[in-house]
Formats: C-alpha cells, structure tokens, sequence
C-alpha cells in the first residue's frame, strides 16, 4: 500500500485536494483500517500556520497475522498555488516522507501535484493526482496517480469514490461516505476498498477534527 502513505487527502480519500487546513488551524485525522489479515491505527495531525503551508505529521501502528506489528512515520508539507474556488479550480505540491521503522525497514520519498475542480457551487468537486515515490527498501522510482470526486448528497453527507496506483500493477479503487456531525469541525466517515480484480479489500472508520484558528 505504498499508495497509500504516498498521498494523504481529508479523510477518508487517498486522492488529495487543492485544500489545505484554514489559516493558523489545525486538524487531526484518525483512522482505523481492517484489512483481510492485519488491522491498522492511524492518527495525522496537521496545522498551516503560515496560511498556505499545510504540516502534516503522524504515522500508524499495525498488527498482521503474518508479519506482526509494524510502524510507519509520515512527515508531509503542501502548499497552494491557485487556491480552489467554487465553480473554479486549483492546483498545488505536496512533498513527504514516510518511515517504516520495521525490519525490513525503508525511509519513502514522495511529491505530488494535486489538482481539483469544483462544479455546481462546491457541491461537487473532481481530484486528481501526478506524482513520484522514491521506494526506500527497493530503490525503485514509480509515478503514482489518482482519480477521485466527492459528491454532496444532503446538507451534512458526501459521497466519496476514487482509483489510484502507480504505473506497475493493478490500481486500487475506494468509496464510502462522509458525515458532519458538527458542520466545519467534527467528521466520520465508513469506506470500502480493494484492488482492481479482488484480493486486497479494506474497511475503514475515521474521525476528522477541524479547530478554528487560534495559532499566532
């Protein structure tokens, strides 16, 4: 699941956004993921205190049935060229770094360009993702990408649905919903995912919290 760490977006997407956090905000994003054979716990924090620097670090902790617990770290910094606009649209860079401090462990490499258009007042709104990953273990290059949109179905539900991979192997796909349970402040959200003809399917349950700005 290189893809995975290599591309963070607002829960529960992989696919990021031409968004960051408010100005002097911070969030935390949580998560657990139930896969066929091991179970992950995950936790990002993120503020943007300057504005238009968004950073984010946090990492995970998972337990296998068949390699045991594992951690990984990720460090990611993102900031806005063309900030997204309703009915517009808005582009950026995102660079990171993801550590797994299990043996056999690797230090990641990442940078994308995430773009994303907004249709019908925000109510809809189109992602997508060009990217690069530096595999530490390997020291393999790969181009990663993703495709995704979310779409509002009520005042406080969205509908998520996305597909993403590198350029070896089949692509992953992903959908679920999200809910406000506070509008602009308190999110969960249920997804399922799997790569492209079976055999790699996920469950996930997350909690997004959004503060407003109080940074200096």
């Amino acid at each position: 699941m290189l893809t995975a760490t290599a591309s963070h977006a607002a829960r529960p997407m992989n696919t990021d956004d031409a968004r960051t956090v408010d100005p002097k905000a911070c969030q935390v994003e949580s998560w657990v993921r139930q896969n066929a054979d091991s179970t992950e716990l995950w936790a990002i924090p993120a503020c943007n205190p300057t504005g238009n620097l968004e950073i984010a670090a946090g990492g995970s902790h998972a337990r296998g049935d068949i390699e045991g617990s594992r951690n990984t770290v990720v460090l990611q910094a993102k900031t806005l060229f063309k900030p997204l606009e309703p009915n517009g649209w808005g582009w950026g860079l995102a660079v990171g770094t993801a550590q797994h401090a299990r043996p056999p462990s690797g230090r990641d490499w990442y940078a994308y360009i995430p773009v994303s258009r907004s249709i019908l007042d925000d109510r809809a709104v189109l992602h997508l993702n060009v990217g690069w990953l530096r595999e530490g273990l390997s020291r393999r290059n790969f181009m990663t990408w993703g495709i995704g949109s979310e779409t509002q179905l009520s005042e406080r539900v969205w509908l998520i649905g996305e597909t993403f991979g590198q350029n070896e192997g089949r692509p992953l796909y992903q959908a679920g919903l999200r809910y406000w349970v506070v509008p602009n402040r308190v999110q969960v959200d249920a997804t399922y995912g799997n790569r492209l003809g079976g055999g790699e399917r996920w469950f996930s349950i997350g909690l997004r919290l959004l503060s407003p700005a109080f940074l200096p």
